[in-house]
């Protein structure tokens, strides 16, 4: 008895050891994996900050906060558990349905651009309602518009990290995946806040309490941020359609090859193979961005007509 006893504890050690030598290559597979989706953490960091651009600044860490709160528990709760269900008993839909995500990034950033430079705006029942909108409704809006695009890059990102932990144990999938969502949800929104805040870091800096040369370096960040975050807002803009568009091309072989190609023939010069492939990516994203306003709008009328 006791014999048997001492064996199953035996058993049980080396299960122990097996499983923490097993962890201890996990902050080297999150390295990984962080390293494989950081092109779309950069577009998540440029996506961001337009939501909070024109609303009240004593929100903005406030808006930032639940934003990241919500990505955080959509990759935890929902994202990964998804990931690791439909890549054992249905690996073929994981790509599909990003897929689709990649369609309504186009479609949203293509609606972007279309407004940017739309000559006309038709005043209708819609729009008044817009004009007479409360600064609460238009921050929950605001924070309603982020998450759902944070949820299409979100889903992205943890599909890459699936990806890479699929020849690991469950434990370790496990481990991976949520290590990745706490650390790149920390990462993406700490420096995001940092950005909508680095104005008022610049006024605290300008202070006659300062050195001259503190002063000097506070002001020109006060007026450096204005552009800095109208630019970031067209590269978000950017950043959607082509990473809605680079979601698409690599679910088709033949785009996804053409792509490669691309990247392949100006590898000798990696920063014009990147711009490139981007530009090519949202031009993409823009003709699939019309195509699709045209079908939902298309949708929209023949419901129309049924009702």
């Amino acid at each position: 008895m006791a014999s048997g006893l001492f064996a199953l504890l035996d058993d049980i050690s080396a299960l122990v050891k097996v499983s923490a030598a097993s962890l201890d290559d996990v902050p080297a597979q999150v390295a990984k994996t962080t390293g494989k989706v950081s092109g779309i953490v950069i577009d998540d960091t440029a996506v961001t900050p337009k939501y909070v651009v024109g609303l009240d600044p004593s929100r903005e860490l406030s808006i930032i906060y639940r934003i990241a709160k919500k990505s955080v528990i959509n990759k935890i709760i929902l994202l990964s558990p998804a990931a690791l269900i439909l890549g054992y008993f249905a690996p073929w839909a994981i790509t599909p349905i990003l897929m689709l995500g990649g369609a309504y990034l186009c479609f949203e950033g293509y609606e972007k651009v279309h407004s940017m430079f739309s000559k006309h705006h038709e005043v209708d029942a819609e729009s008044e309602q817009v004009q007479t909108i409360t600064p609460e409704e238009l921050e929950e809006q605001r924070v309603a518009s982020a998450v759902r695009t944070d949820i299409i890059l979100s889903a992205e990102i943890m599909a890459i990290a699936y990806s890479q932990v699929t020849d690991q144990p469950i434990l370790n999938q496990i481990v991976v995946m949520l290590a990745v969502a706490v650390f790149i949800t920390v990462a993406v929104y700490g420096f995001v806040g940092l950005i909508v805040k680095a104005d008022d870091i610049g006024l605290h800096l300008a202070q006659d309490k300062y050195h001259p040369a503190t002063q000097k370096l506070g002001r020109g960040i006060v007026k450096f941020m204005p552009h800095f975050l109208s630019i970031l807002s067209y590269v978000g803009t950017a950043a959607m359609l082509w990473v809605g568009a680079e979601i698409i091309a690599h679910g088709i072989p033949f785009t996804a090859h053409l792509l490669h190609e691309l990247e392949e023939g100006l590898a000798h010069i990696p920063a014009v193979a990147w711009l490139a492939k981007a530009l090519a990516c949202a031009i993409g994203g823009l003709v699939i961005g019309f195509v699709v306003e045209k079908l939902v709008l298309l949708v929209k009328k023949v419901i129309g007509k049924g009702q």
